[in-house]
């Protein structure tokens, strides 16, 4: 079983990492034309469209570029560069037609935003497969819970790792975080791209989303950084929590849990 895992989670950034130089992702960013994706990209890439549509362009793959002269590079160096690339429109650099992903020009796709949780989602699906019901897999941050009993899961405070800002109750589901936080580095950079501006986001600093799926609670807190909650609602069914810059936290009225105040 672990074996059949660490295969799929290979295959899987094989196929997606901007970091390697023998992915699709990296020969796509060196290549235009028609790339062949393979069969669990088509999720993905339409979870991508709709984040797109809803949060007017703000929620894009094609940060890559940005993120790499940002000094997120494959190499780390967290260094930012003289220029810093601009995020391209959809509409001007790529078209997914379910299988094929044709790049109008090269490309580097960025699928942080909701890829680690579609990769939980594969891993479950996975253990599911073999007959295995009752599982929690913790993705650092990213959450796939399968079972009848329940799991209380603490929100880490974005600002402090020691304290929480409430408890979430999570049963059937996956609670899926993101904060700027995480991967930061010098003034005010962050791994999480306005693709509209180009810039970190500023007025959210740590989201959670609870979805029933990884994909989806993943796409969802990146989102939650860039549209209001309501405007998500009438595309995707889901809670969440959202913490401002300015300290201040909301949640959605029907969050199963506690924050607190």
């Amino acid at each position: 079983m672990l074996e059949a895992i660490a295969a799929r989670i290979e295959a899987f950034d094989r196929t997606y990492s901007r970091f390697r130089d023998d992915s699709l992702v990296t020969r796509v960013a060196s290549t235009a034309g028609a790339h062949p994706f393979p069969a669990d990209a088509g999720a993905l890439f339409d979870l991508y469209r709709r984040l797109y549509a809803v949060t007017d362009g703000a929620v894009s793959p094609l940060v890559g570029r940005t993120l790499e002269t940002m000094g997120y590079d494959r190499g780390y160096s967290l260094r930012p560069q003289a220029t810093v690339a601009s995020v391209p429109a959809w509409r001007d650099s790529l078209a997914w037609d379910g299988s094929a992903l044709v790049a109008v020009r090269p490309v580097l796709i960025d699928v942080g935003a909701a890829g680690k949780g579609y990769l939980v989602d594969i891993v479950g699906a996975l253990l599911i497969d073999r007959g295995i019901v009752d599982f929690v897999i913790d993705a650092s941050g990213d959450i796939l819970h399968s079972g009848d009993a329940p799991i209380r899961v603490a929100l880490e405070h974005p600002l402090d790792a020691s304290k929480a800002i409430g408890i979430v109750n999570l049963r059937g589901a996956s609670l899926c975080a993101s904060a700027s936080n995480r991967r930061s580095w010098g003034e005010g950079l962050h791994h999480i791209i306005d693709a509209t501006t180009g810039l970190p986001a500023r007025r959210v600093i740590a989201s959670w989303a609870i979805a029933d799926s990884g994909l989806v609670a993943d796409g969802l807190a990146t989102a939650l950084f860039f549209a209001e909650p309501a405007r998500l609602a009438e595309e995707f069914d889901f809670d969440f929590v959202r913490m401002f810059a300015d300290g201040r936290v909301e949640s959605s009225s029907g969050l199963d849990g506690e924050l607190f105040r």
